[in-house]
């Protein structure tokens, strides 16, 4: 419905802006005087815009949000809207540099048209619109007119993975579809199954492979059970999370953690989640787990194996290019003595 409210503003000021005598030095004059004014405050709103959200992405408590594409002004009332699985601070940084860039831009483009071709229906144009388009952003809108930047107040109208119905069909930020806990009547009889009941199913998902259906176990894994450990070998959902490699895996990894899933537990040979993702070569699991806990490169099993030996030893390239670039890059590999975030120490 904005989009049709803007429609309106902007038709008609298109049409007064083309009326405007270019030829007339006092009217450009003040054309440059008022384009000058309103887009200094518009920029300086978007640079504190992106300083606070810069603020908001710098906290550890990030939280997984669904957030659903701008609204189509010729989308059918059935439409099914696509969420797109997200962090809140990085989606709402991402937002910020977005707004930074084409705000940027668009002044770049406007005063260049005037300097070199005398243009200055763009500059009536962006003097009325340009505060216009500002507000409409959902940052600049919280800031301004709102709370702040709080996670609560759905500032992108998003959902939570609690709110989220059977019907709505939720991406990654690649476009893949995400397996995900329905919270269904389905779902919570599954996660209320036995001990028992739900290492059949983690050992028949890993029985699987990478056919596995992803989506089932999810539906049963609760903060509850997150941390489960089979028990002859001491597998936890994440082991199995990360040494798949079937359609969905990655935002489950993401999804248990968010649950409290412990990437850092070891199993009976001392592997953690981690030596799991190097030795069966499951590249996105691998990234996914040190997105935030790159501790777990340092640790050894009770063969005195890191994670890069076993992809290499396995012949995992690719990962093993991963751990490598990402061991580099943090200075992890100097030592096996230095504090490992809580992980426990192999002798």
């Amino acid at each position: 419905m904005a989009g049709f409210n803007k429609m309106f503003v902007m038709v008609p000021v298109m049409l007064a802006a083309r009326k405007i005598d270019g030829e007339d030095p006092n009217i450009v004059y003040w054309l440059r005087v008022a384009y000058a004014v309103v887009q200094t405050l518009c920029v300086s709103i978007v640079v504190y815009t992106y300083v606070k959200a810069s603020a908001v992405s710098g906290k550890k408590n990030e939280g997984i949000v669904y957030v659903a594409p701008p609204p189509q002004p010729f989308a059918g009332p059935d439409a099914k809207k696509k969420y797109t699985e997200v962090a809140f601070t990085a989606h709402v940084l991402s937002t910020a540099r977005s707004l930074l860039g084409s705000t940027l831009f668009g002044v770049a483009m406007t005063v260049g048209l005037h300097i070199y071709k005398g243009m200055i229906v763009g500059l009536a144009i962006q003097t009325i619109m340009g505060p216009l388009n500002l507000l409409e952003n959902p940052l600049v809108k919280a800031l301004i007119l709102g709370n702040g930047l709080q996670k609560e107040d759905k500032i992108f109208e998003e959902k939570t993975a609690a709110e989220l119905t059977a019907e709505d069909e939720v991406v990654d930020e690649h476009g893949n579809p995400v397996v995900r806990q329905v919270t269904d009547g389905t779902a919570s009889s599954a996660s209320n199954s036995t001990s028992g009941n739900f290492e059949d199913l983690l050992l028949d998902t890993w029985d699987a492979g990478n056919k596995a259906d992803v989506g089932a176990l999810m539906s049963a894994i609760t903060k509850k059970n997150c941390n489960y450990r089979t028990k002859e070998n001491g597998w936890t959902p994440l082991m199995l999370l990360a040494g798949l490699s079937a359609k969905g895996t990655t935002s489950a990894i993401r999804q248990v953690k968010e649950l409290g899933g412990n990437p850092a537990i070891v199993d009976v040979e001392g592997w953690n989640a981690m030596h799991w993702a190097c030795f069966h070569g499951s590249l996105e699991g691998a990234k996914e787990l040190a997105l935030k806990d790159k501790a777990l490169l340092l640790v050894k099993d009770k063969e005195g194996t890191l994670p890069l030996d076993m992809a290499r030893a396995e012949g995992n390239e690719e990962v093993a290019n991963l751990v490598e670039s990402l061991e580099t890059a943090a200075n992890l590999a100097s030592t096996d003595n230095k504090a490992d975030n809580g992980v426990r120490k192999r002798k």
